[in-house]
């Protein structure tokens, strides 16, 4: 729509015209039971730099009662395209705008959830990027900051959570008795994208962080049908590690007079940095068991948000550009905290975060839509979208490389100089590194446009020379700079890498490090003299410790070894380096997916680390349902199911690796034996010691029974019965959608992509049963489909939705040259929003890289 997506030439314009002083915005929420609309009444003081000017505020809203500036009453209806225009502003300004907003089911603006549980209604907010204006009426780019004061009048007996602490309730002005009001204190100067609203019958426990005269009073919550699962202690002892490893390192003190952390309904991401009043997806209250790498995952996102209190609430950006700064920063603090803060569960963080985070971001850089990590952002739709594996992994990355390069010691006093110097400002990149040149000394101009300034990734080989005797005779590091994909803007370069080699010996079975070199590498080939007359080590690694941002590949000898011995690495790193090294030659093309699969089989069970097991079993099942050759995909599914209910059979009872065993077997079980197996797990005819057939684990199961037509409805609405949660009803909804009938899939793609009332979680549940690999013929014609309602659901659909629909429907599982085909034609002819093609290119690209992978398969089965 004309209006709705701003331009950054259109912000920068109006920060150059308006200082904003406060907001005093009053919610009346006494309608949040029946849902509809809500009374929000804004009133924004700000001054104008230029008397006499123009401009506009924000709002999105069904209607619009009032709008006052200076006294004098403007029309309503000069409201439009989310915008309402203000002419002729005086030098000091006040506004008044009083609306009717709408309650949402889309995790956008302030979201609507009724529990099922116990029929009560729980609203909460998520406005970044733009949509604050959905609630109340303000200048939506983040370096309009301002002082926000709440006041909100909800049903009497709710809990109001916001930004400042939570006052106490006074009776509601009308005297029914059945309202209550909230007059919050008003916060510091920050963004409107993270002021927040939680309100509803949530419960909450409560503690405090103390370092000396400091005292921080903390909350966490939940709705009450998930109390019993809320493990307070240790979401507070987290979020204490971190409060003490982050006021150390930064040197400056929480800046907020409380900290509360909110785990809220059908929330679209994983959590919001919200200053002071954090949301997070209440998946992290586990309702069943779930392995320490589920843990791990959420603790990271503790300290994730928590460091953004700092990096990004305190401190934040002047435009969205710096999108990447903000959360790479928040990325690469989640995981150093693990890694070194005192008493930390997990400080194999690293390990993570190279299985996981620079997977993604691999995966990402190869894309046709790779960018720049710092993005060219022109406009909010761009921003929207941006919220990728560049902007998150690949940053974190290359900070984590910026660490490396400039040391520790100084990156963190760069940081502490730079918070003392912008606190409750905003920043571009160039203040961050202005700080931290002034710490180390160093230019980081060639650096910074080496890195950040270009796009795709960089591969690494050794190049190895034996004499005679074994001995290194020469040894370089060759650097490649594959092209980018066609349709990505830029060209390949090469950068300057530090990193490590870690020489590797077989001792026994254990693969040990005798020695590591650290250098620099630069330009197409960099001699590394140190190694030359050494005997050749049996695994020769680059980019050891993880240190550097590029794929590595091992040469041939040291690949032998790994194959036979990956499990025999004494420490996780080096394994997970390597598992990631097959898995992107495996994406490549360069690894027959076949042969990742014999890898997997044959170092999987002796991988301890559950995160890259886990990992391990979603890119072997990845590999076999896209990248093998469909005259051989099911023998390699019918081999990997076997070595999955082998695994489950033989784990440790009780065990993590157990019960992901578990739900791996209940991914691919295939056979009339397995599916019983599954089946007699699901009614308690078969026990295997140790494994809790709990609440999520029977939709599990049930989940593939459905899929395989084992289960029928009188199944689901049973199971559904015993769990009528809204979780539940979220898990039968992938059920009814996975039935492998056209009546099922016909009923699914009419209530998601004909019909807009689902929310947000119940489309994301229909669409992921959808979608079943086992199921290609009966959903080959809904790629025509697709294409002829795609860019309708953009153009009417909100920005959550229409991308769960445009990602999650693309037929990728048509892996045929007819959906390239296809997709070009639909690009060519449909003349799609920027948004919206890229979405789409990067679904193709998906089968694009699919039909390589299955080429290079279908010629290794000729060996």
């Amino acid at each position: 729509m004309p209006g709705t997506n701003l331009t950054r030439e259109e912000a920068r314009n109006r920060a150059d015209l308006l200082r904003v002083d406060a907001y005093d915005i009053e919610l009346d929420l006494a309608s949040a039971r029946e849902g509809g609309t809500f009374r929000s009444t804004t009133v924004v003081r700000f001054t104008a730099n230029t008397p006499g000017a123009d401009t506009f505020i924000d709002l999105v809203a069904p209607r619009v009662e009032e709008i006052t500036l200076n006294g004098a009453p403007l029309d309503p209806a000069s409201f439009a395209d989310s915008r309402i225009p203000l002419p002729n502003l005086a030098a000091e300004n006040e506004l008044r705008v009083v609306a009717d907003c709408e309650y949402t089911n889309t995790g956008e603006g302030l979201h609507r959830f009724v529990d099922p549980v116990d029929g009560e209604t729980y609203l909460y907010t998520q406005f970044e990027v733009p949509d604050a204006r959905r609630v109340f009426a303000n200048f939506e780019q983040p370096d309009l900051k301002a002082a926000f004061t709440f006041t909100v009048t909800a049903p009497k007996g709710w809990v109001v959570v916001s930004n400042s602490p939570t006052p106490t309730p006074a009776p509601a002005g009308s005297g029914d008795g059945d309202s209550q009001v909230w007059a919050f204190e008003p916060t510091g100067r920050i963004s409107g994208y993270i002021t927040a609203l939680i309100a509803g019958p949530y419960v909450g426990v409560f503690d405090s962080y103390e370092n000396g005269e400091q005292k921080v009073p903390l909350g966490v919550y939940c709705r009450p049908s998930l109390r019993e699962f809320l493990d307070p202690e240790a979401i507070f002892e987290v979020t204490k590690q971190g409060f003490d490893y982050f006021q150390e390192k930064f040197d400056y003190p929480y800046p907020f007079a409380k900290y509360d952390q909110l785990f809220v309904p059908e929330f679209n991401a994983g959590a919001m940095e919200n200053a002071g009043a954090v949301t997070l997806r209440d998946q992290y209250v586990f309702r069943s068991k779930v392995t320490d790498a589920a843990y791990e995952a959420r603790a990271a996102t503790i300290l994730h948000e928590l460091a953004h209190m700092w990096f990004g609430d305190l401190v934040t950006m002047e435009w969205w550009n710096d999108l990447w700064l903000n959360e790479s920063f928040a990325t690469y603090a989640e995981a150093v905290c693990q890694s070194e803060a005192p008493g930390s569960k997990w400080p194999h963080s690293w390990t993570t975060f190279a299985n996981q985070m620079k997977t993604w971001a691999y995966r990402q850089d190869q894309l046709p839509s790779t960018h720049p990590i710092m993005a060219e952002i022109n406009d909010l739709e761009d921003v929207q979208v941006n919220f990728d594996g560049i902007t998150y992994a690949k940053g974190a990355s290359v900070l984590k490389q910026l660490v490396a390069y400039v040391g520790q010691d100084a990156f963190f006093q760069g940081v502490r100089a730079y918070f003392k110097r912008h606190a409750w400002g905003n920043t571009r990149l160039s203040d961050l590194l202005g700080a931290l040149e002034e710490a180390s000394g160093r230019d980081l101009k060639a650096w910074s446009k080496s890195w950040l300034e270009t796009a795709g990734i960089n591969v690494l080989r050794p190049s190895i020379v034996l004499n005679t005797d074994g001995e290194i005779e020469s040894f370089a590091v060759l650097q490649e700079a594959p092209a980018l994909p066609a349709g990505a803007k830029g060209e390949a370069v090469l950068r300057p890498h530090r990193i490590a080699i870690g020489l590797y010996e077989l001792n026994g079975d254990a693969l040990v490090r005798t020695d590591r070199i650290e250098l620099d590498v630069d330009g197409p080939r960099t001699e590394v003299p140190e190694l030359v007359g050494r005997h050749r080590p049996a695994v020769v690694l680059l980019n050891d410790d993880d240190l550097s941002y590029a794929k590595i590949r091992l040469d041939e000898d040291s690949l032998a070894v790994v194959t036979d011995h990956l499990g025999g690495f004494t420490e996780s790193l080096p394994r997970a380096l390597c598992w990631a090294s097959a898995w992107d030659m495996t994406r490549d093309g360069e690894l027959a997916a076949r042969d990742y699969l014999s890898l997997a089989l044959s170092g999987i069970g002796l991988e301890s680390d559950i995160g890259v097991v886990q990992s391990v079993q979603r890119q072997v099942k990845l590999a076999l349902d896209a990248y093998t050759d469909p005259a051989w995909r099911e023998e390699g599914l019918s081999r990997w199911a076997a070595a999955a209910e082998e695994h489950l059979r033989a784990a440790e009872p009780g065990s993590d690796h157990q019960l992901a065993w578990a739900r791996t077997l209940a991914a691919v079980a295939r056979t009339d034996g397995q599916l019983g197996l599954l089946a007699g797990l699901l009614d308690g005819s078969v026990e295997i010691k140790g494994l809790a057939v709990d609440t999520e684990l029977r939709w599990t199961l049930l989940t593939r029974l459905s899929a395989t037509g084992r289960a029928d409805e009188a199944a689901v609405a049973a199971e559904l019965e015993r769990d009528n949660t809204a979780a539940g009803q979220e898990h039968a909804a992938t059920c009814r959608s996975a039935r492998p009938t056209a009546e099922a899939k016909a009923q699914a793609w009419a209530s998601v992509v004909e019909s807009d009332k689902l929310t947000n979680y119940v489309q994301e549940a229909v669409i992921g049963g959808f979608q079943q690999s086992d199921q290609r013929e009966l959903l080959a014609p809904y790629a025509a489909k697709y294409f002829a309602a795609v860019k309708g659901v953009w153009e009417t659909r909100s920005h959550e939705i229409s991308q769960q629909i445009i990602v999650g429907l693309y037929p990728g599982l048509q892996v045929t040259a007819e959906t390239l085909e296809a997709t070009d034609a639909w690009l060519a002819s449909a003349d799609p929003a920027p948004a919206l093609r890229r979405q789409v290119v990067e679904a193709r690209a998906g089968v694009e890289r699919a039909l390589k992978a299955q080429a290079a398969d279908r010629a290794a089965g000729t060996r």
